[in-house]
Protein backbone atom coordinates (compact mmCIF):
# COMPACT_ATOMS: atom_id res chain seq x y z
CA UNK A 1 0.00 0.00 0.00
CA UNK A 2 1.41 3.38 -1.01
CA UNK A 3 0.95 6.20 1.50
CA UNK A 4 0.41 9.69 0.13
CA UNK A 5 0.55 13.05 1.90
CA UNK A 6 -3.22 13.32 1.37
CA UNK A 7 -3.76 10.08 3.31
CA UNK A 8 -1.53 11.37 6.10
CA UNK A 9 -3.64 14.55 6.17
CA UNK A 10 -6.83 12.48 6.31
CA UNK A 11 -5.56 10.40 9.22
CA UNK A 12 -4.36 13.54 11.01
CA UNK A 13 -7.77 15.14 10.54
CA UNK A 14 -9.49 12.02 11.95
CA UNK A 15 -7.13 12.20 14.95
CA UNK A 16 -7.88 15.94 15.23
CA UNK A 17 -4.22 16.83 14.67
CA UNK A 18 -2.96 19.83 12.77
CA UNK A 19 0.15 18.96 10.76
CA UNK A 20 2.31 21.33 8.78
CA UNK A 21 3.32 20.40 5.25
CA UNK A 22 6.82 19.52 6.48
CA UNK A 23 5.40 17.16 9.11
CA UNK A 24 3.14 15.48 6.54
CA UNK A 25 6.13 14.88 4.28
CA UNK A 26 8.09 13.54 7.26
CA UNK A 27 5.35 11.05 8.20
CA UNK A 28 4.81 9.63 4.69
CA UNK A 29 7.97 7.45 4.62
CA UNK A 30 7.61 6.54 8.29
CA UNK A 31 4.07 5.27 7.82
CA UNK A 32 5.11 3.53 4.61
CA UNK A 33 7.84 1.66 6.55
CA UNK A 34 5.36 0.61 9.22
CA UNK A 35 2.88 -0.73 6.67
CA UNK A 36 5.66 -2.54 4.78
CA UNK A 37 6.66 -4.27 8.00
CA UNK A 38 3.03 -5.26 8.63
CA UNK A 39 2.93 -6.75 5.12
CA UNK A 40 6.02 -8.82 5.96
CA UNK A 41 4.38 -10.08 9.13
CA UNK A 42 1.22 -10.98 7.23
CA UNK A 43 3.24 -13.31 4.98
CA UNK A 44 4.28 -15.51 7.93
CA UNK A 45 2.53 -18.85 8.42
CA UNK A 46 1.15 -18.81 11.95
CA UNK A 47 -1.03 -21.91 11.82
CA UNK A 48 -0.61 -23.93 14.96
CA UNK A 49 1.00 -21.07 16.88
CA UNK A 50 -0.67 -20.38 20.21
CA UNK A 51 -1.64 -16.72 20.55
CA UNK A 52 0.26 -14.76 23.19
CA UNK A 53 -1.03 -11.89 25.26
CA UNK A 54 2.47 -10.55 25.79
CA UNK A 55 6.03 -11.47 24.83
CA UNK A 56 7.05 -12.38 28.39
CA UNK A 57 5.32 -14.17 31.23
CA UNK A 58 4.53 -11.83 34.09
CA UNK A 59 3.91 -12.89 37.63
CA UNK A 60 1.99 -10.52 39.81
CA UNK A 61 3.91 -9.60 42.89
CA UNK A 62 1.37 -8.34 45.37
CA UNK A 63 1.39 -8.24 49.10
CA UNK A 64 -1.12 -10.29 51.02
CA UNK A 65 -4.46 -8.57 51.49
CA UNK A 66 -4.46 -8.21 55.25
CA UNK A 67 -6.45 -5.86 57.44
CA UNK A 68 -4.13 -3.79 59.56
CA UNK A 69 -4.30 -0.49 61.35
CA UNK A 70 -1.32 1.68 60.48
CA UNK A 71 -2.56 5.01 61.86
CA UNK A 72 -4.86 6.05 64.65
CA UNK A 73 -7.85 8.28 63.97
CA UNK A 74 -6.10 11.13 65.79
CA UNK A 75 -3.01 10.78 63.57
CA UNK A 76 -5.09 10.86 60.41
CA UNK A 77 -7.16 13.84 61.53
CA UNK A 78 -4.10 15.76 62.75
CA UNK A 79 -3.38 17.06 59.22
CA UNK A 80 -6.97 18.12 58.51
CA UNK A 81 -7.61 21.87 58.28
CA UNK A 82 -10.89 21.28 60.13
CA UNK A 83 -12.25 18.23 61.94
CA UNK A 84 -14.74 17.38 64.66
CA UNK A 85 -12.80 14.63 66.41
CA UNK A 86 -14.28 11.87 64.26
CA UNK A 87 -14.54 13.20 60.68
CA UNK A 88 -13.02 15.71 58.26
CA UNK A 89 -15.12 18.84 57.89
CA UNK A 90 -15.27 20.11 54.32
CA UNK A 91 -17.17 22.99 52.68
CA UNK A 92 -20.63 22.18 51.36
CA UNK A 93 -20.55 21.76 47.58
CA UNK A 94 -24.23 21.42 46.71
Amino acid sequence: MKITPEEVSRVARLARLELSEAKRELFVPQLQNILSYMDQLAELDTTGVTPMYGPVEHTTVLRADEVRKDFTRAEVLSNAPEEDGRFFIVPRIV
